[in-house]
């Protein structure tokens, strides 16, 4: 299976003043990230708020995306992870309307007792649709699943003959490197943790996941041109400064990854419970700090 390479960006659900789906905004999401080299999105996931939206709402925002794919621009849609059948129905419409891959992480309420039973309810969602490439998506510190990828893609090879690999968002770099390198590069491991994109180019890493691609993707074109130039020490200076940025998020909460997209000129309105928004005064703190940043200097731009 042909796999996707580069930064591929996750990227939020634009909602209207009463938390209404906002679809016309995909247009301008995907336009701000092709015109920032990003390779695609991972939609409808976390950052998404994919666990806050219902199913029609997910199969308006598959449909909508789908119209924006193109060569070098691929659309992957999160189908959730709770309820199996529903999983199904929304891969079937993923197909229909012509996505590139789907994706779907762990059962995190009635959690598999083993990585066997996980591969088991992967399989029975990918054989729904057996044509379309399929991912599974590892967040633990969310679902609570924490196996080893490796038994995974061990259980899976050859068990699942539509799977592609794995969204990797975890810190455990020995394993996702094992991942990485089994059966010569079989799989597409696609890095999940933005905060470490430098460590991950270091050990081979050459696809990447992330909310911060959708409002900063030239700092980390930046970090990659320089690891690769041979220029470690402003690699790293370039990923601490990736660092500093995201350490806004943890400072200032649920709602800064859409203030940043706000402030990079994409507003993409409120947060739906039980995130909170950023606004009033704490979103004019925020605005206040953006200038100690290279933020200005490495934002996305339209």
């Amino acid at each position: 299976m042909r796999k996707i390479n580069g930064l591929v960006c996750a990227p939020f659900t634009a909602f209207g003043a009463h938390s209404d789906v906002d679809l016309s905004k995909v247009a301008l999401q995907a336009e701000f990230y092709k015109k920032n080299g990003v390779s695609g999105v991972f939609a409808c996931g976390t950052t998404g708020e994919g666990s806050s939206l219902t199913m029609e709402e997910k199969k308006a925002l598959f449909s909508e995306w789908a119209k924006h794919r193109s060569e070098g621009f691929s659309v992957i849609g999160f189908l959730g992870g709770t309820s199996v059948r529903d999983c199904v129905e929304l891969a079937r419409h993923a197909r229909e309307v012509g996505l590139d891959a789907v994706a779907m992480n762990a059962p995190y309420y009635q959690r598999p007792a083993s990585v066997e039973d996980l591969a088991l309810t992967l399989a029975e969602v990918a054989s729904a649709v057996p044509e379309l490439p399929f991912y599974f998506y590892h967040i633990p510190i969310l679902t609570k699943v924490y196996f080893p990828m490796i038994r995974l893609l061990e259980i899976v090879d050859g068990m699942i003959p539509n799977f592609a690999g794995i969204k990797y968002t975890d810190e455990n770099m020995m394993d996702f490197h094992l991942c990485l390198e089994y059966k010569d590069r079989k799989y597409n491991i696609m890095w999940g943790r933005d905060e470490m994109f430098l460590e991950t180019l270091a050990i081979g890493g050459g696809t990447f996941v992330g909310s911060t691609y959708g409002y900063m993707a030239p700092l980390y074109h930046a970090v990659r041109e320089a690891f690769e130039a041979g220029e470690r020490k402003k690699a790293a200076s370039l990923q601490f400064e990736a660092a500093r940025l995201i350490t806004l998020l943890d400072k200032y909460g649920s709602g800064s990854g859409k203030a940043f997209m706000k402030a990079a000129g994409l507003d993409l309105g409120p947060c739906r419970k039980p995130l909170n928004t950023l606004e009033g005064e704490r979103y004019e703190a925020f605005l206040q700090e953006l200038p100690n940043t290279v933020f200005e200097e490495y934002k996305n731009r339209f």
